[in-house]
C-alpha cells in the first residue's frame, strides 16, 4: 500500500539540527521534544551530509554562519526544507537575511522567536507531506519505505538496513502479495549473471526479518513460499 493511501500513526518526523553553537544546539531539541519531534544534532557541513546518510531529515535547522551551500550541493538534500537561523535575540539585517535565500535556504530568521520557528517547521512539514508522491513512499502494516530518504520505519522507529536489505525489502513492498523467486530476486538484486549462491540471499532475508518483524523466528511480513522462493504477506 501507498503513504498516500494509509498513513502510518504515530511515525515521528526527524529534524537535523546544523550548529558549532552548543546552546543553540540544545536549546533547539529541547524545544523540538516538547513538541513530539525527534532530532539530531551535527556540528559541522559534513557531519550533517554523513548523518543524513543514516536518517535523511524531514527538514533541516542550520546556523547561517555554516556554509547552506555546501549542504545543498549533496544530491541527498537538494530537496529537503532548510530553515536559516540564529542566536535568540541575535541582531541581523535584510542583507543576511536574503543571502541566506540566495545560498539555499529556504526560509531565514532573524530574532528567533520559538513561537514563529515551530509555526513555519510545522508549515514546511505540511507541504512536504502534500507534496510527496506515492512513488515516494510505500506502506506495509507498521512498516513504511520511504525511497527518498532512503529511510524504513517499524512502528514508526527506524530500521537500519544495509543497502542490499534495503533493496529486497523495496522488492517485497512495490509488490505486496508477489512471490518472488530466489533466481528473480538474485537477478533483481544483484544483477543478472551475477555468480551468487542463493544461500546468500536466505542469509540476508534472514538478517532482514531481525530488524523488521516482530518475531523473526514466526515471519509476519517476508515468508516463505515453500519450493519456490518469498513474498510480502499484507498484515
Amino acid at each position: 500500500m501507498k503513504l498516500g493511501e494509509s498513513p502510518i500513526a504515530g511515525v515521528r518526523e526527524r529534524i537535523l539540527i546544523v550548529t558549532r553553537q552548543d546552546v543553540l544546539g540544545t536549546a533547539l531539541q529541547k524545544l523540538l521534544a516538547e513538541h513530539g519531534y525527534s532530532s539530531d544534532i551535527a556540528r559541522n557541513e559534513v557531519a550533517a551530509i554523513d548523518q543524513a546518510a543514516k536518517h535523511m531529515p524531514s527538514l533541516i535547522l542550520v546556523d547561517r554562519s555554516l556554509d547552506i551551500e555546501k549542504l545543498r550541493r549533496d544530491a541527498r538534500l537538494r530537496r529537503q526544507a532548510i530553515i536559516a537561523l540564529d542566536q535568540p535575540a541575535a541582531q541581523c539585517d535584510e542583507d543576511e537575511c536574503l543571502s541566506d535565500l540566495e545560498r539555499g535556504a529556504d526560509a531565514s530568521m532573524c530574532r528567533l522567536g520559538y513561537k514563529e520557528l515551530m509555526a513555519r517547521i510545522r508549515a514546511f512539514l505540511r507541504r512536504e507531506q502534500i507534496l510527496a508522491t506515492p512513488a515516494d513512499q510505500y506502506v506495509a502494516g507498521s512498516l513504511c519505505l520511504d525511497m527518498i530518504r532512503h529511510e524504513v520505519l517499524a512502528n514508526g522507529n527506524p530500521v537500519d538496513l544495509t543497502p542490499k536489505e534495503f533493496q529486497i525489502l523495496q522488492q517485497f513492498i512495490q509488490h505486496p502479495g508477489r512471490v518472488f523467486s530466489r533466481e528473480e530476486l538474485l537477478d533483481r538484486i544483484w544483477g543478472e549473471g551475477y555468480a551468487l549462491e542463493q544461500h546468500t540471499l536466505d542469509v540476508h532475508i534472514h538478517s532482514l526479518r531481525q530488524k523488521i518483524e516482530p518475531d523473526p523466528t514466526k515471519p509476519k511480513y517476508v515468508v516463505t513460499v515453500r519450493g519456490i522462493g518469498y513474498k510480502l504477506r499484507q498484515p
